[in-house]
């Protein structure tokens, strides 16, 4: 964040109300504000205004006299940021060591990221883990931005020294600029080319490299338009073509932020650009003692809040992670009490940590120690030094592991790092792994009677579960050790003579994640070794993120791309549901999907659907709303068994072998239009 005026630089009003601007449009963002989904182009703004005002600052400085005093410029950031930041981490830590343990796991790796600057790659490292993308969000998560602005702070003053030493004069400058430029082209041109619409698109938003274009567009800025040399007479033309460029790049900002979000592929890199071009020309505007937007965005409540917006958006992101309930939807007054608590610890932060070290605090703290012992130290420095070693050692102790965190719920082997299904061989993995091989005697094919009725059984001899990591829990011992209740033995149970799993975290039916085969793939490479038998498709949860952030094949697409490789033989779909109140797996999406596959169930005759979005529980979820405890797997797995029974029953004479499709009727499956085909 950029810091406030220092002695012999010309305080800018206006540029401390457009820092308000953007912590505020982050934070509403944060508290999922409807009008502000693009909220999170807040920090855009700041990245573009902090690449203007170092490079002011160092202009101004060489300007002064000849040279670049980096170990000054270097130690004022690090007095200004690292303070408040080291508050604050020991703050969270705290409180997670004593009321949130279950996050101690993840928050050591993060703390440590935070307190070396390179947060935003560590976090586009943790997407590498697929139950990154499920988990709590981490309270540390929103530090990304001030790893990317450090790392500019680090590496933009050298390039700056070796440009000034190349191109001197006024021309020079405007040389310095054109490349400065050329910097920015290349840094978007990488963010449009790694960017991929439906994919997760955090590589692109946390990489240095690839939002390096609005600090290099705010940078460039400041070589032609530098504040010491802006005069107030511009004239009346000068001072309309200033305040319609800067009301212009404010509405840029207001309209971008209104109507775009996360996901929007228009953000990549398009409307970044045009949002860092319309943040240069608010501060181009706001600059020059002539301009009357300056005027206006100087107002004393945006002033005061843009001179602490670094302790507001340290603070405010940890405050709604850390009082927010797992899966809560927005709360009004939730949100208000949030607001007013991140609000209050700016404040603190401000008056009784980031002023005074600015202003020589330690260096007098230090001094009086040296002189005159503890003795010497005002006893409100002492009582302040005693709570801040208190929460040094509570800190210490909950991420030295002294604390015993709690279970988050979710077991940390995954589908395709364990093996073992009944019958398979030690050291394969799931989705590689069948009970028995197509056309072998397999399971057991006498299913043990249940109840006093007849045993519900299905005609399909053989059958192809393809998952995602919803049927993690089916098959993986890790989540439930009892073979007798995982999907296996449930499928056996009704009559399943071979079983063949293909379940791989984040699957959908078309991206694929790191290298894995999406569910097509797997089914294609089915069908080329032979095989012809019952397939269950427990897919959608994420086709229909997918769909939600961009991807360009709809739902609808998806299912009928599906259903075309697979042709006649019986596919009974597992439909989709979560907890999750928004974002690209909130169950309004995953509805969305249900309601596909009942569209498209009427045109595929031997298609199934069962609807395990009716049946679920909420209590058999984790707290992530999308994945399910032991209990939650061990009703699925018997649950989506009794369902392939009731899709495909064995009522035909000649069984086993046969896979007859049945009517409705026969099934038990719902009659009515267009669900004629939906299993309860």
């Amino acid at each position: 964040m950029p810091e406030p005026v220092r002695g012999g630089q010309r305080y800018i009003p206006g540029l401390d109300g457009l820092r308000a601007v953007a912590v505020v449009a982050v934070i509403a963002y944060h508290l999922q504000l409807p009008f502000a989904p693009g909220g999170l182009l807040g920090v855009g703004v700041f990245f573009t205004l902090s690449g203007y005002l170092i490079t002011d600052l160092l202009l101004g400085q060489h300007a002064a006299s000849g040279r670049l005093n980096l170990a000054e410029f270097w130690l004022r950031r690090a007095r200004r940021l690292l303070p408040a930041l080291f508050v604050m981490l020991a703050v969270v830590a705290v409180w997670v060591a004593l009321l949130d343990r279950a996050q101690l796991p993840g928050l050591r790796p993060a703390m440590a990221a935070a307190a070396g600057y390179v947060s935003n790659w560590w976090l586009i490292a943790q997407h590498s883990s697929y139950f990154a993308r499920f988990g709590p969000p981490s309270a540390l998560g929103h530090l990304w931005s001030l790893a990317v602005e450090e790392q500019f702070y680090l590496i933009w003053p050298w390039l700056l020294l070796a440009g000034l030493r190349l191109a001197r004069g006024r021309l020079g400058r405007y040389w310095l600029a054109a490349a400065t430029l050329a910097l920015a082209a290349a840094s978007a041109t990488e963010m449009a080319l790694l960017y991929h619409p439906g994919y997760d698109p955090t590589r692109v938003y946390d990489g240095t490299d690839t939002r390096a274009f609005a600090l290099m567009i705010g940078a460039a800025l400041a070589f032609v338009w530098p504040s010491r040399l802006i005069r107030a007479d511009t004239g009346s033309r000068g001072r309309w073509l200033l305040d319609g460029a800067g009301a212009a790049g404010l509405i840029l900002i207001l309209l971008l932020v209104w109507r775009s979000g996360q996901y929007s592929p228009f953000l990549y890199p398009r409307g970044m650009v045009l949002l860092s071009v319309g943040t240069a020309a608010v501060v181009a505007a706001s600059v020059s003692p002539a301009s009357r937007i300056g005027g206006a965005l100087g107002w004393r409540p945006l002033r005061w809040l843009g001179v602490r917006s670094y302790g507001l958006y340290l603070w405010h992101y940890p405050i709604i992670v850390l009082t927010t309930p797992a899966n809560g939807g927005e709360s009004l007054a939730r949100g208000a009490a949030q607001l007013a608590a991140s609000i209050a610890a700016a404040a603190l932060s401000w008056r009784f940590i980031e002023e005074p070290v600015r202003h020589g605090a330690i260096g007098r703290l230090w001094a009086r120690l040296r002189g005159g012992g503890w003795q010497s130290v005002p006893v409100r420095a002492r009582a302040a030094l005693g709570l801040t070693a208190a929460a040094a050692v509570v800190a210490g102790f909950g991420l030295a592991g002294r604390v015993p965190a709690a279970s988050s719920g979710t077991p940390t082997e995954t589908a395709a790092s364990v093996s073992t299904l009944s019958g398979a061989p030690a050291g394969q993995t799931v989705g590689s792994v069948a009970t028995s091989a197509p056309g072998s005697p397999g399971l057991a094919a006498t299913p043990p009677a249940t109840g006093s009725g007849p045993p519900l059984l299905t005609s399909c001899r053989s059958v192809v579960h393809i998952g995602d990591s919803t049927s993690d829990g089916l098959v993986l011992p890790a989540y439930q050790p009892d073979a007798a209740l995982r999907i296996a033995a449930q499928y056996q149970r009704v009559g399943v003579a071979t079983f063949i799993p293909e379940v791989s975290g984040a699957r959908s039916i078309v991206e694929t994640w790191h290298g894995f085969p999406n569910g097509y793939t797997v089914a294609e490479q089915l069908i080329d070794q032979g095989y012809h038998g019952c397939w269950v498709i427990a897919l959608g949860t994420n086709d229909a993120a997918d769909v939600a952030v961009g991807s360009n094949v709809g739902l609808a697409a998806r299912i009928q791309r599906m259903m075309s490789l697979l042709g006649d033989q019986p596919v009974m779909w597992v439909n989709v549901t979560s907890l999750v109140a928004s974002g690209p797996y909130s169950d309004r999406n995953m509805r969305q999907w249900n309601q596909a596959l009942l569209q498209a169930c009427p045109l595929y005759p031997d298609m199934r659907v069962y609807d395990w979005a009716a049946v679920a529980r909420p209590s058999w979820f984790i707290p992530d709303g999308i994945h399910y405890t032991p209990q939650g797997y061990a009703e699925r797995s018997r649950l989506i068994a009794d369902a392939l029974a009731r899709a495909f029953p064995r009522s035909e004479p000649g069984w086993p072998g046969s896979t007859r499709m049945v009517s409705p009727v026969e099934t038990g499956v719902a009659v009515s239009s267009p669900t004629g085909c939906l299993v309860h």
